[in-house]
């Protein structure tokens, strides 16, 4: 499955992933990425909207795609709901300022979860290949 990213143009990175040690570690399960408030946020794959509402006091969407994978989405004002099919690229909401760790830029968290496991959403982009060449 392609995966694209779920704001355009592609965004900074602010905060990459970072896993925790353990299931209950402090670790950002997650990236933040930069966007000005109100930029269209976009699903980064089909798949089925699972959840779209408050948590802790932000809104957020949840999408589950094919082989497993979950794509959250906060802090935003969602224009999907739960049980409906998106489209990548499809606007599924637009970008709420209020993330913490963005603080005083607005940025989307922008979360995978294989199962009960986290996963930098950067590894399922395509972000080219490196190539080692030689120095001579």
């Amino acid at each position: 499955m392609d995966f694209q990213w779920p704001l355009t143009p592609q965004p900074s990175v602010l905060t990459p992933f970072q896993p925790p040690a353990h299931s209950y570690g402090p670790g950002h399960r997650g990236v933040d990425l930069a966007a000005a408030p109100g930029a269209p946020v976009l699903a980064a794959a089909p798949g089925t909207v699972t959840f779209a509402g408050p948590v802790a006091g932000r809104n957020v969407v949840s999408i589950d795609h094919s082989g497993g994978l979950r794509t959250t989405y906060e802090p935003l004002t969602p224009t999907v709901s739960a049980g409906q099919r998106v489209q990548a690229g499809q606007t599924i909401g637009t970008l709420n300022s209020g993330h913490s760790g963005c603080s005083p830029l607005t940025c989307l968290h922008w979360g995978l979860r294989e199962g009960e496991n986290y996963l930098d959403p950067l590894s399922v982009l395509d972000l080219g290949h490196i190539r080692l060449l030689p120095l001579s």
